[in-house]
């Protein structure tokens, strides 16, 4: 019988921190509850007194077993079990439990004619409980309930048959239906009894467990810090319990805190051992990350800390649980709900997308490390979702409905989930009231995928943990906390970013209509970024004086007309204006050691929004100023020109020429070709005076006689002869003067309306400032929506830059944050807002 036993188990509790043990494999006396390790006396005091914050740890004695499960030889004889094992064997001859070395040595020494029985310890427990069940069952007689509605006693079943393997179950019900019962005789318990003897029972579950997963236990392979609690590959190993050279695959479990993880992997894997603990507290059973060995599948068995649950920082835990799914070959995603959860397909897809993303071109290293022959495009792990329900249907257990897979893709599809995974497999099953959760499908869809080496072949322990180990490395550090909010800001406010740092508006939606403009919350500080010039300036000697005076980058000041202000940007640069203090500052004031800017204003940078006016942009207008005013020069030129002032344009001629000209009012005909010039420009000849058409003085010299020191226009005659220089010049130049005056403005106007006679839509946009709407872009009014064309031209709104008809735009307003000091037109959507700055 002893065949059929390996080995014995220590219950010596060693010192895990070997700080500074005394001797090698010291036994632990205390146990901290932050450090979680057992700890010898010295190991204890040091560890504790290194630093302050240490004192403060919560240490218990580590208590012994109880006496009933150790080896008893020290009550027979004067040694002591030297490891201190856990009783192996019962001999009922000497009423005494031994351990299989203890049992030998005591027999062999002083027993050997006598042959005293054996029993294995594990059936001895199992006949002593089912004994002081039969006990307790005799001892108690049924008692009737004191008074109707009395709830205080339970009537339970009493079981008749102990040799079945099936669990024990008991049928809860009130005594007032006890005579439907069947001939068991009923047993009337309290409370306090019931439960106890529920312990009793399930203490007698245990102990009909497989005897193959004896020796099978969990340990920590990582904490909630994404720390490793394993030294190396040995200790990796040595923890596993298996060979070095065995080959296994990886299993993992994920899902939600509370839907039975380890519980899962101890029915599928374990027989019903709990090998990963489970709790029916509210806390976590399952900090970080657990690992045991299933040696009849070559498995190392992960059990991950459940999702949802309560932790200080999610991200690092969603982080652990990724790289837990990098390594592994099948994935079981536990849930135990009605119907799927959104939740389940996120993570999934998130984790199909990093592991694409991030950890398959690491996977590729370590391979190529450990000289393992691997296809990294082969290397996604298969996923097995484990849906459990007790009211509704599993997917795909109804006739006529598409199949499970084709449901769950569907459903990842429409959720824009990605799912790269190398298999997609679903096990639905439906679990009915007071019965037990059948994991048979589970197991055999698993096994399935362990046994197909055409994704993933199987790999030594050794490679499990340093993929893990270098996955651990490279993807560490401080991750940012998730803020969890059930109503988030984005649900309530305006939903408008700004351009350049992209934090979200703090106002409510639609505040645009109780006209306060887009804000951000005091503590998000913009960036600066060159192409929106979101930098504003205030005044300086204001802002010391507790005023906030925004003052804009302008081309001329307020009280400059057109012309003048466009004349000293030319000379001296933009120029800023305060409200208070004049102008402050000219760009090109001096012919050199021009002072910066910042010496006369307070800068700050501010947030850019969609559709308003921001920083310095847009006051930069000096071409478009040029142009309107030319445009307005031109238009006074030419109805200056119009025939009902003919008159007086040659009245202002006569008055301005030389004593030797013929008088406009008495030039009639031409003086040469005698062609009627009543409707023909009149031209004089700059020698004789006489007038002539435009064809008959089309000839130029110099008059020096006369004071055309250059060439000017003459006559034919006077061009072929020779005139007289005997005339005084200084006479004849004191006449000339006021002409050549009149001539060069008239030129000069001459320029300006040559401009006017090119097509304006040629020079137009090179004028146009920055915050204006291009002509090519603009198809309707930004106010009544009506389509441009020819018979409704395109005006720019001064304010906003938009496209605007001239019915929309009817009056003028100044824009002085936009650099118009002067009413210039504007749309009537920006003639109702107020000029914030």
């Amino acid at each position: 019988m002893t065949s059929l036993y390996k080995k014995s188990r220590s219950s010596k509790k060693v010192c895990e921190e070997k700080f500074c043990c005394l001797t090698e494999g010291a036994e632990g006396d205390f146990v901290c509850e932050q450090c979680k390790t057992n700890q010898c006396q010295a190991c204890e005091a040091a560890i504790h007194k290194s630093k302050p914050h240490f004192e403060f740890h919560d240490r218990r004695p580590l208590e012994p077993p109880p006496y009933e499960e150790l080896c008893q030889i020290s009550s027979v004889d004067n040694s002591e079990c030297p490891s201190k094992n856990f009783a192996d064997l019962r001999c009922d001859s000497c009423q005494r439990n031994f351990c299989f070395k203890c049992f030998d040595f005591y027999h062999k020494k002083y027993l050997q004619k006598q042959q005293h029985k054996k029993t294995s310890i594990k059936e001895y427990n199992k006949e002593k409980l089912k004994r002081e069940l039969l006990e307790r069952a005799e001892a108690i007689k049924p008692v009737s309930p004191l008074a109707t509605g009395d709830d205080s006693l339970t009537f339970i079943s009493c079981p008749q048959d102990f040799d079945s393997d099936d669990n024990i179950s008991y049928a809860s019900f009130h005594s007032d239906n006890s005579h439907l019962s069947s001939s068991i005789p009923d047993i009337c318990l309290s409370v306090e009894k019931e439960s106890e003897m529920q312990s009793v029972f399930e203490a007698l579950q245990e102990s009909m467990i497989d005897e193959r997963y004896e020796d099978c236990q969990s340990f920590m392979l990582a904490d909630e810090q994404e720390n490793l609690m394993v030294e190396d590959h040995e200790d990796f190993v040595l923890k596993l319990g298996c060979d070095s050279n065995t080959f296994v695959k990886v299993v993992s479990i994920f899902g939600n805190t509370g839907d039975g993880k380890s519980f899962t992997l101890n029915h599928t894997f374990f027989g019903g051992k709990e090998v990963f603990k489970t709790s029916a507290s509210q806390e976590s059973c399952t900090i970080g990350a657990w690992a045991a060995y299933d040696q009849i599948n070559s498995a190392i068995i992960i059990d991950t800390e459940g999702l949802l649950g309560v932790t200080v920082n999610q991200n690092q835990r969603t982080r652990l649980l990724l790289k837990l799914l990098a390594i592994s070959d099948v994935v079981i995603y536990r849930t135990r709900a009605e119907r799927l959860h959104n939740d389940m397909f996120y993570f999934l897809g998130d984790a199909s997308k990093a592991y694409c993303r991030h950890f398959t071109e690491e996977l590729r290293s370590v391979s190529k490390r450990l000289n393992m022959s691997l296809d990294v495009t082969n290397l996604s792990p298969a996923v097995v979702i484990f849906h459990e329900t007790q009211n509704t249907n599993p997917l795909g257990s109804v006739q006529g409905e598409p199949s499970s897979t084709i449901v769950l893709r569907e459903r990842f599809k429409e959720l824009e989930c990605t799912m790269e995974f190398s298999d997609l497999k679903y096990i639905g099953t439906k679990t009915y009231r007071n019965k037990a959760t059948n994991f048979d499908n589970l197991l055999k869809a698993v096994q399935e995928l362990l046994n197909n080496n055409s994704i993933r072949a199987p790999r030594k322990p050794k490679v499990v943990y340093r993929t893990l180990q270098t996955l651990n490395e490279k993807f560490s550090g401080e991750i940012e906390k998730s803020a969890y909010e059930t109503f988030p800001d984005q649900y309530f406010t305006c939903r408008a970013k700004c351009l350049s740092c992209g934090v979200r508006c703090c106002r409510s939606m639609n505040h645009e209509t109780d006209e306060l403009d887009h804000a951000a919350d005091k503590d998000y500080k913009c960036q600066f970024q060159h192409q929106y010039e979101n930098q504003a300036y205030y005044c300086k000697k204001c802002y010391r004086n507790g005023k906030n005076e925004l003052v804009m980058l302008k081309t001329a000041e307020s009280k400059d007309n057109a012309f003048k202000g466009v004349v000293k940007f030319v000379w001296a640069g933009d120029v800023l204006e305060c409200p208070n203090c004049g102008v402050i500052y000219r760009s090109r004031q001096y012919w050199y050691g021009n002072p910066e800017i910042e010496t006369v204003v307070q800068t700050e940078v501010i947030h850019v929004w969609p559709g308003q006016t921001y920083g310095q942009q847009g006051t930069h207008n000096a071409a478009r100023k040029v142009l309107d005013g030319i445009t307005l020069v031109a238009g006074s030129i030419a109805n200056a020109s119009a025939i009902p002032a003919k008159a007086v344009s040659n009245w202002m001629t006569d008055q301005v020429a030389p004593a030797y000209w013929v008088p406009n009012s008495k030039i009639k005909i031409c003086y040469k070709c005698e062609k009627e010039l009543s409707n023909e420009q009149k031209h004089h000849c700059r020698a004789c005076g006489q007038g002539f058409c435009d064809d008959c003085t089309s000839y130029q010299r110099t008059v020096p006689d006369k004071g055309w020191t250059s060439d000017v226009r003459v006559c034919e005659d006077c061009f072929k002869h020779k005139m007289s220089d005997s005339a005084s010049s200084t006479s004849s130049d004191t006449q000339v003067t006021a002409r050549k005056v009149t001539e060069t403005v008239g030129q000069t106007l001459g320029m300006v309306v040559n401009v006017l006679s090119y097509p304006l839509d040629l020079i137009k946009d090179s004028a146009r400032p920055e915050y204006w709407v291009p002509d090519s872009e603009i198809k309707t009014c930004c106010v009544c929506e009506q389509m441009f064309g020819p018979k409704l031209t395109i005006h720019h709104c001064r304010a906003c830059g938009q496209g605007v008809c001239e019915t929309c735009s009817p009056n003028k307003r100044p824009v002085p944050i936009r650099g118009w000091d002067y009413p210039v037109r504007v749309c009537t959507k920006c003639e109702k807002k107020k000029d914030k700055r």
